[in-house]
């Protein structure tokens, strides 16, 4: 009698799970590719486009992935990482069932193909950064070696990486753009593999209508189990926000990505603010001052600089809400935030008794205060901070460029101070280190920041691999570089995703919120784009 009951339930659960997997599949998702008129391409090797990465990372897989519940990537491709004492020599096994789209399975040679390809692109890969750390890289970008020394086959299933030093290969190898690919079909289809792309993600390509719309549907061999769920999703290519909002109100987008003119309207609607998805991504709003210019190479002056700006003011009128307030560099998302760092407060007398100290009381004009158009961090920023700066005697001549012009300009510190957006993540030992004294402002320190005690810092976080130690040094690095004030800290992107009541399994993803892996993603009966089964 035990033995039935036991066979009952084990049955009752198998039936519970497949009913479950039933009742979430089928259908089209219609969600939008939102940064700019088109896609550049997907073979995501040759891409420098997040409007890409978005697209293509469904159809492509990488060895890792991100898990935003996690807040960092995990293995997705490999079914087993072990890692040598010394961090250098990672061993990956291999999913045994994993296929590309033309049916053909991933084995070892297909990862170290791809990395060698990213390795020995011309021009150069944008992905060649994530490739770097590997033993022999630089010997295939010299065109010294024809392959990668630091990778090796084992097996079929299983292959050795060797680095040059020892960093957390997961920050490198999650990114949409190191994906494996599948050798015979990019050499059959050469550029044209851009537009006919073959992967081994959860569906595949169907069409590309250029300007228009990008359709992918379910991969039936997929290497997870009764996923993914969808049947279908039509990325919709939709540059300006007022006709995606349109699209959203008439039902005809399942999820739409909120920018700042709609926020508090969709924040105030009682529906659609129960289906909103919101993160700090990993992304620092900021303004940084050029220490060649002699008031700002003063630290009272930048201090000054940040008590007299009410950051939170500007926030909440110019930004309506849609941003949240930066304490240091480091995002709230990012393992390494430091909740203990004093936030600058709106202070206007703290900033003049800081200017007067440092003999500044009258002021000064600042010639070159560069930024873009951006009315989340451009210029618009300067005109809303500059009354306020004026009651401290600073006046800015802003000048309002183009955003590779100006970024070529910050690049060269050819300014004197100028407003961006930056990466602020997920590695938070690599993101802090581009404030290292010996990284100059061409490869990222832009503000030429010099302090020896924070740079014996980030290299004791680089030098353990105790997790908890690497990130109290960077924690402690972060405050030491937050009270020197190189920068204002203004915000961290509050990046928002509205979705329909129908759509589930969408996730806060804080490196970039479009980056939504959609394997688990599905809609219920009530989508008028449910299945009919």
């Amino acid at each position: 009698m035990r033995k039935v009951l036991i066979f009952s339930l084990v049955l009752a659960m198998a039936l519970t799970a497949s009913t479950a997997f039933a009742a979430r599949s089928g259908g089209t998702l219609n969600t939008m590719a939102p940064y700019g008129g088109d896609l550049f391409g997907l073979d995501l090797h040759k891409s420098t486009r997040y409007q890409d990465y978005l697209v293509g990372m469904n159809i492509h897989r990488s060895l890792y992935k991100w898990d935003p519940y996690k807040n960092e990537p995990v293995p997705e491709l490999a079914e087993s990482v072990s890692i040598s004492d010394d961090g250098l020599v990672y061993t990956y096994k291999l999913r045994p069932n994993i296929k590309f789209h033309n049916g053909r399975q991933l084995v070892a040679d297909d990862v170290i193909w791809s990395y060698t390809r990213i390795a020995s692109l011309k021009p150069a890969s944008p992905q060649l950064d994530q490739v770097k750390p590997i033993k022999g890289v630089q010997d295939v970008i010299d065109g010294k070696a024809k392959t990668i020394s630091g990778l090796r086959k084992i097996d079929d299933l299983t292959f050795e990486m060797t680095l040059d030093v020892p960093v957390d290969m997961k920050f490198y190898l999650w990114l949409p753009g190191t994906d494996i690919f599948p050798k015979e079909e990019v050499e059959r289809l050469g550029d044209a593999f851009a537009t006919n792309p073959v992967g081994c993600g959860p569906f595949k390509f169907v069409k590309w209508v250029k300007g228009s719309e990008v359709v992918m549907e379910k991969f039936e061999d997929f290497y997870l189990e009764g996923r993914p769920y969808l049947d279908k999703i039509v990325y919709k290519i939709m540059g300006e926000a007022a006709p995606r909002d349109l699209a959203f109100k008439a039902k005809e987008l399942d999820a739409t990505i909120v920018g700042a003119v709609n926020y508090p309207e969709y924040k105030a609607n009682p529906e659609i603010s129960k289906n909103m998805i919101e993160v700090a991504e990993m992304f620092t709003r900021l303004v940084g001052f050029n220490p060649d210019f002699k008031p700002l190479s003063d630290k009272r002056v930048r201090q000054a600089i940040n008590h007299a700006i009410p950051a939170d003011l500007i926030i909440e009128k110019v930004l309506k809400g849609k941003a949240f307030p930066a304490r240091g560099y480091l995002p709230t998302t990012s393992p390494a935030f430091n909740p203990n760092i004093k936030k600058y407060d709106f202070n206007l007398e703290k900033a003049k008794q800081l200017m007067k100290e440092a003999g500044y009381e009258k002021g000064f004009t600042v010639e070159h205060a560069i930024g873009t158009a951006n009315k989340s961090w451009g210029t618009g920023i300067y005109e809303a901070a500059l009354p306020y700066l004026k009651k401290v005697g600073i006046t800015l001549k802003i000048q309002q460029m183009e955003g590779a012009a100006m970024a070529e300009r910050v690049r060269q510190a050819d300014y004197q101070m100028f407003i961006w957006s930056l990466d602020s993540g997920p590695d938070p030992v690599e993101v802090m280190a581009r404030w290292k004294s010996d990284n100059p402002p061409a490869a990222g320190n832009y503000i030429q920041y010099n302090n020896a005690e924070f740079d014996r810092l980030l290299e004791m976080a680089e030098a353990t691999r105790d997790k908890e130690k690497k990130l109290a040094y960077v924690r402690q690095a972060e405050e030491i570089f937050v009270e020197d004030a190189p920068l204002w800290f203004f915000n961290y992107n509050k990046a928002v995703l509205a979705h329909q009541p129908w759509v589930h399994g969408l996730a806060p993803v804080a490196p970039e919120m479009m980056f939504q892996d959609m394997t688990n993603v599905w809609i219920d009966e009530t989508s008028p784009r449910a299945s009919m089964k």
